[in-house]
């Protein structure tokens, strides 16, 4: 018995052993919270400081870069579905009701998906998980959706990089950009 159990063990840490770490991506995944700096509520000091940096939003996203590619209207399609990101599709936690659009929208886990154009960007609230890009993207599903124009950089966005802002008081904006186009979304908390 002992001799089977020895056996088992060696052919386990061979198992263990045999497992390789895959390499690093190239669209590196990132998250960004509003409000900025929420990743760090469990070392707040006070109530006052732990409700000033309570999570409300949170973005999952992988960040592909320009590496000297033509991205949209070339790489990225206009008029189509787009990921919004690489990878994975990119995810949006609500902790609290929103209003996107024109919906309002329950506390949750979501995933965002983008029509771009020349000159807007209209990007997509849908109720799918765990995606991988578009595939299988359903947009009869959508929950909730706003176009809103774009704006140019005059300097390079290298990865494709989203942040979130108070932009008026209950207004969050998500602020996307990548190459020379930048969009930014309202999102107002209730």
């Amino acid at each position: 018995m002992k001799k089977i159990l020895l056996a088992l063990l060696v052919l386990a840490s061979v198992q263990v052993s045999a497992q390789k770490f895959p390499g690093i991506d190239k669209s590196i995944m990132d998250v960004t919270y509003y409000p900025i700096g929420a990743h760090g509520v469990a070392f707040a000091k006070t109530l006052e400081a732990k409700a000033a940096l309570t999570p409300r939003i949170k973005v999952i996203y992988s960040r592909p870069l320009v590496n000297g590619r033509t991205i949209f209207g070339d790489l990225v399609k206009f008029n189509e579905d787009w990921r919004f990101g690489a990878n994975e599709s990119t995810e949006i936690d609500f902790y609290t009701p929103v209003q996107f659009g024109e919906t309002i929208l329950a506390p949750g886990r979501y995933t965002l998906y983008c029509i771009p154009t020349a000159d807007t960007w209209t990007l997509k609230v849908h109720p799918s998980l765990d995606g991988w890009g578009s595939y299988g993207y359903d947009s009869s599903r959508d929950l909730a959706s706003v176009t809103v124009p774009v704006s140019k950089s005059a300097d390079l966005i290298e990865a494709f990089s989203i942040a979130l802002y108070e932009a008026s008081p209950g207004v969050v904006h998500l602020k996307a950009g990548w190459e020379h186009t930048v969009a930014e979304f309202p999102i107002k908390l209730l």
